[in-house]
């Protein structure tokens, strides 16, 4: 079995191939050649453990994953675990990788996907709320397919941002990346083509004001319950329109599922990407609105495709450690 650690994860696969791997999912489930079942939240209290298996015609997986809304406040991440990988021939195991980085750059890797697909060519901002992990790997995914100039940060804890604007400058490759901190959610939305929301909130954390989503690309990938919500009703004043991965995201995330109760929101406007992927190859593209929204909650294909595509460039390239039991 070979051990990925997370600087031969990163080694392993180039921004563009994370986005194709996403790409390359999303197929998958339109040719609905896989079994993935809903994925299992142990919750107790504030804290949850997420078990997530799938399996395709050519791979096994399964990640499991820790969520700790507390962890931040210790210097933690919110979100760790492991992945693992299984041989589709025998079910052996054959890779353990890092769960938190697979997450953070799968989910990235998805919100730069609903850039390519969803954000004007044009776009040379980015305004990212929530100021973490996950929101360093959107900026990154995003940056790579944008010619971003500009991306404003706004946090509500209000914490230093020094050092992670040089993060985003680091995993963006780009050194004179304009970063700019931004005292509110109304000034970070303003300024930016790109909106990216990454928080744990229950509350909507972006202003009920539809005139500042007009004409932008709204990625929200936070808020994964029915009680967590980052999307305020404005939203569906602006967008005709949001794309999602899965039915289950309706009934998951509060973004879909509170403005689907409230009537806010209708079923026919949730429009699934890989059904929208799959009438572009057609050649039965649909024309997008002036704002296009999209809300990821994830799923366990995601994972499995992209540690898959891991672990073969790893065993390329002669990254990771190989160990026996």
């Amino acid at each position: 079995m070979k051990i990925i650690n997370a600087n031969d994860m990163k080694k392993s696969i180039t921004d563009k191939g994370m986005i194709d791997s996403i790409e390359e999912a999303f197929f998958v489930y339109a040719e609905r050649n896989f079994t993935m079942p809903e994925r299992l939240a142990v919750k107790h209290q504030e804290d949850t453990m997420l078990y997530m298996p799938c399996i395709t015609s050519g791979s096994i997986g399964t990640k499991v994953l820790s969520l700790i809304p507390q962890n931040p406040e210790r210097g933690k991440p919110l979100i760790d675990g492991l992945m693992i990988l299984n041989s589709r021939e025998d079910g052996t195991p054959v890779a353990l990788m890092d769960g938190q980085l697979l997450t953070a750059m799968r989910t990235g890797a998805v919100g730069g996907h609903a850039v390519r697909h969803l954000a004007y060519q044009d776009s040379q901002s980015i305004g990212l709320i929530g100021c973490g992990v996950q929101g360093l790997y959107q900026v990154k995914y995003a940056c790579s397919e944008r010619n971003i100039k500009t991306v404003y940060l706004y946090n509500a804890s209000k914490k230093d941002l020094t050092s992670y604007i040089e993060k985003i400058r680091l995993e963006t490759g780009n050194p004179s990346l304009k970063c700019v901190i931004c005292s509110s959610a109304r000034e970070t939305a303003l300024n930016s083509d790109i909106i990216i929301t990454a928080t744990t909130s229950k509350e909507p954390v972006l202003p009920n004001d539809p005139d500042l989503f007009q004409g932008k690309c709204i990625v929200a990938v936070g808020s994964w319950r029915p009680d967590m919500r980052e999307i305020p009703e404005a939203v569906w004043q602006a967008a005709d329109t949001v794309y999602t991965e899965l039915p289950y995201a309706c009934e998951e995330t509060g973004d879909l599922a509170q403005p689907l109760k409230s009537g806010a929101l209708k079923e026919h406007q949730v429009r699934y990407m890989a059904g929208y992927l799959q009438d572009i190859k057609d050649g039965n593209g649909e024309a997008l609105g002036s704002t296009r929204f999209y809300k990821s909650v994830g799923m366990s294909l995601f994972d499995l495709v992209v540690a898959t595509n891991i672990y073969r460039s790893a065993e390329e390239k002669g990254l990771g450690t190989d160990i026996s039991w």
